[in-house]
Parts: structure tokens; C-alpha cells; sequence
């Protein structure tokens, strides 16, 4: 996926959720966030972000906030970006899920019991549903998710292991929204439920897997698969 007119700029502070100070061109203006998460360690002040131009009449901010530089690391926040990442290799025939091979059906955001899931595919006779998580957070060379609680992560895991019981085909896709890390492995100091649930899903047949993408200013590109490392950082019991 592609970025027009991505512009320089340096964070200054989140007054809320949704929005984003930042210096531009020596002046003050006002980005949508497109990243409800909390980013503490991405969106603190004086970071260099890239901010991409919109001068369509009636938004409420000209700008969104697209991606922040950590040292050498650029990091690309746009939760909306990694569905749009997996739908868009698995239709160019770029990502092939294990199992399943090319899917002749691919239906974003499907119900299955109280869930939605972000993708339901068929290939022959084979049905799966895939949930895709976006990764921005990274601790010492490893990306990790999530970087708050999320019960509606949890339940997403629960149901993908029911899917999986009654027959289905289903993976939990985590998209890092950077490069050059050492692996993946569920935040247990953050979040222990989830990587318990994480745990249990992947006994049940939900298929875990984590990719890289290519960061670039002004494209984004789903890359190669990492490791998982599903204890790295757990508190094993004494």
C-alpha cells in the first residue's frame, strides 16, 4: 500500500486518542491518529513522525499521523494498514497460509458466533477464518503484543479455537509494522491472560504466525515470516 504527500514532522504531544500535535514546518497543526493504542514508547515528544497530507473539505485535521522513527527503526502506526496488508497479498498470491494454499474465496470481516473475524477464505473444500493483529510495540530487538489489555483480543483467540474444533482452518496473523527484529512473542508482562489464551488457541489448531513488513515513507509492503517465541519474557511458575 501506498502513502501520497507524507511530509516531516516532529511530534510534540496526544491530547487525546485520535489527535496528534506536531511541528510542521515551524508551526503547530493537528494529525489524526489512526491508532487507538497507546504507543507510549513511539509518541513521546520531540520524535520524528511523518505526517501525510490531506486537503479534502470537511475533515477535521489536514493530516494523519502515519509513522514514527525510533532510532534507526521506522515504525508504521496505522491500525487500519494491516488488514489491508494480508487481504492485499493473499489476493497477488504473495502470502500462502499453511494449510489452506490460495484461496479462491476471500470475504473480509465475517461473523462466526459472536465473533467477527477480519477474514474468511475457502480453497476447494477447505474453509478458514483469519483474525489479523497489528504489532508497533518492540522491546529489545522483539515485537510484542499487545502493548495494553485486551479482552477483545482474548475473546478473538477463544473463538478462532472453537472455529478450529468444529473443523475450520484458522490463523492468528500478527503484522509487526516494522523491520529488522529478532522475533515475536506475546506481551505476558503486559497482558498474561492473552498470552495464556494465545498458548491454548495454538493447542486447540489455531495456526500463529507473524510477519515483517517493509517500511518505507511512502509504501508499506508485507515481508517475511518471523519466529515465535510463545514464552520468551513468561513468569513460569516457581
Amino acid at each position: 500500500m501506498e502513502y501520497q504527500q507524507v511530509l516531516p514532522a516532529v511530534f510534540v504531544n496526544r491530547p487525546n486518542r485520535f489527535v496528534a500535535i506536531c511541528t510542521l514546518e515551524g508551526k503547530q497543526v493537528a494529525a489524526h491518529v489512526k491508532n487507538t493504542g497507546r504507543c507510549r514508547e513511539l509518541l513521546i515528544p520531540g520524535a520524528p513522525v511523518l505526517l501525510q497530507y490531506h486537503p479534502e473539505p470537511g475533515r477535521k485535521t489536514q493530516y494523519t499521523l502515519t509513522h514514527v522513527q525510533k532510532g534507526e527503526r521506522l515504525v508504521h502506526i496505522d491500525s487500519q494498514a494491516p488488514n489491508r496488508l494480508v487481504e492485499e497479498a493473499l489476493r497477488q498470491g504473495r502470502l500462502t497460509l499453511p494449510g489452506l494454499g490460495t484461496p479462491q474465496l476471500i470475504r473480509p470481516e465475517t461473523f462466526y458466533g459472536e465473533s467477527r473475524f477480519d477474514f474468511y477464505m475457502e480453497a476447494g473444500e477447505k474453509k478458514a477464518f483469519a483474525e489479523v493483529k497489528g504489532v508497533t510495540l518492540e522491546q529489545d530487538g522483539w515485537a510484542r503484543f499487545p502493548d495494553a489489555p485486551t479482552e477483545r483480543g482474548v475473546k478473538h483467540l477463544k473463538h478462532l479455537a472453537c472455529a478450529a474444533a468444529q473443523g475450520y482452518l484458522c490463523y492468528a496473523i500478527f503484522v509487526i509494522q516494522m523491520s529488522g527484529i529478532k522475533g515475536f512473542s506475546p506481551n505476558w508482562s503486559t497482558h498474561p491472560a492473552f498470552g495464556e489464551a494465545l498458548l491454548q488457541a495454538k493447542d486447540a489448531g489455531v495456526i500463529p504466525l507473524a510477519f515483517e513488513t517493509q517500511v518505507q515513507p511512502q509504501r508499506v509492503e508485507l515481508a517475511g515470516p518471523v519466529m515465535i517465541d510463545y514464552r520468551k519474557g513468561r513468569k513460569e511458575p516457581c
